[in-house]
């Protein structure tokens, strides 16, 4: 009786926090992600019309992640001393206004710099949640929670796609361009959220007042529990000693495996399909397609990782799926199997993310884990700004979009690697998720 009780509140509890608070985030993030990445269906109207090359294009993608990667450590940090509801509801406000104002953009200047201030204004947010998110789940949770915030990322393009392409098609009301509406309509519901979440969001499970005394303690003791039993591989010594950790630069090239392919194809998939002679509305609808297989692929492979209780093989095989995918994308020629192969790629590096940093939060001990996964998140996503510039250049160059998807496919097999020498060199601390010990008391 005294299992089924506990059992029974685990349950219950989990329930009420999953209920409450993930819907929130998964909804913050999609819109965070549509801000980030319209830029990419924008491009098909803008860039004749400003007089932009694939060149400049991939400098001004590129631009956000030169800000954000500047940015996410201390961003991250602020937000373990200011509290998670108001530095998130500052984030969310700040990068609608910026997101909104790039419908005002002249030419290559006023492009950079606002996708640059873009970058200062969303740094933090995404290492911001995983790292609230760990005070809320315990391990054995936490994938498929992840999986839950994490697919905002492909339902973004998913749902995002065909919307960006039927705004397009305002061109010309009220004397705007179809992509300066896109720019302003999609910038609203940031500014919007950032306002409900101070009313939504509490900063901790001490602050939430829906959560039931017995609900508490439990979440408490159980979270606890974990820290006591299951001691981190990475300590915070000092905070130089945590950016510098050998498995936390390991982490971050493994991240930025995943990062090369999913911000590449976000911003340049939809030119990639166009190039087939599709209108833009055909174009949303296409590309839409690898992105909603890829968000089944996410929760799917979440879950299982949980079950296992393993990370490192769920993390490295994502890698290679990706890579490819990536690679056949290079040698076809035709829209089906092209689309196919896209597919494969987006499926991939998407799945590997939420077993990654599921792995990542295991690793890190409580005082480390906003400076660790900051610096994951700032190195991995250099990726964000190489592919997408990369990309750009070569298409300038070349005339096609084929060998640009090369470095993606290095980036994605070095991520594959470097996770399989973290589970020989690195395994995770006893007691924990993935651990060999962990499973064997679980098994007894």
């Amino acid at each position: 009786m005294r299992q089924l009780a506990h059992a029974s509140i685990e349950t219950r509890t989990i329930a009420r926090i999953s209920g409450r608070i993930v819907p929130f985030l998964v909804l913050a993030f999609f819109v965070s992600f549509i801000d980030r990445v319209n830029v990419g269906f924008a491009a098909l109207q803008m860039n004749r019309q400003l007089g932009f090359s694939a060149t400049v294009f991939g400098w001004g993608v590129g631009a956000f992640f030169v800000s954000l990667c500047l940015c996410e450590v201390p961003a991250n940090m602020l937000m373990a001393k200011v509290g998670a509801r108001r530095w998130i509801c500052r984030i969310m406000i700040s990068w609608g206004l910026v997101s909104g104002a790039t419908a005002f953009v002249t030419g290559v200047k006023s492009f950079l710099l606002l996708r640059f201030l873009l970058g200062v204004a969303e740094a933090g947010f995404f290492p911001g949640v995983i790292l609230y998110l760990g005070t809320w789940f315990p391990r054995g949770n936490r994938a498929h929670v992840l999986s839950l915030f994490l697919m905002a990322m492909p339902l973004a393009n998913f749902i995002g796609s065909p919307i960006s392409g039927a705004l397009l098609g305002l061109d010309g009301l009220l004397g705007l361009h179809g992509w300066q509406w896109l720019f302003i309509i999609e910038a609203v519901p940031a500014v919007l959220m950032g306002v409900l979440c101070l009313f939504v969001l509490p900063d901790n499970p001490a602050k939430a007042r829906w959560l039931a005394e017995d609900e508490r303690r439990w979440l408490n003791e159980r979270l606890a529990a974990e820290r006591s039993s299951a001691p981190a591989t990475v300590e915070a010594h000092s905070i130089w000693q945590v950016l510098r950790n050998p498995r936390v630069l390991g982490l971050a090239v493994v991240y930025a495996g995943s990062v090369g392919c999913n911000y590449a194809l976000s911003y340049w998939q939809p030119q990639i399909i166009k190039a087939f002679g599709l209108t833009n509305f055909q174009t949303g609808l296409i590309n839409a397609i690898p992105f909603g297989l890829a968000t089944a692929a996410m929760i799917i492979w979440a879950r299982r990782s949980d079950r296992s209780r393993e990370r490192f093989w769920h993390t490295a095989v994502p890698l290679a799926v990706s890579a490819v995918g990536l690679l056949a994308c290079m040698f076809l020629t035709t829209l089906a199997p092209t689309v196919i192969a896209l597919t494969v790629a987006l499926a991939g590096c998407y799945a590997v993310k939420a077993p990654m940093f599921a792995l990542c939060a295991e690793s890190l001990s409580e005082n480390a884990a906003a400076a660790g996964i900051g610096q994951v998140c700032a190195i991995g996503n250099v990726a964000g700004f190489i592919c997408p510039t990369l990309i750009g250049w070569i298409r300038d160059l070349t005339g096609s979009f084929r060998m640009g998807l090369l470095p993606m496919v290095v980036l994605a097999l070095l991520g594959m690697v470097v996770t399989l020498a973290l589970k020989r060199r690195h395994p995770l601390p006893p007691g924990s998720a993935g651990s060999p010990d962990r499973r064997l008391q679980e098994a007894r």
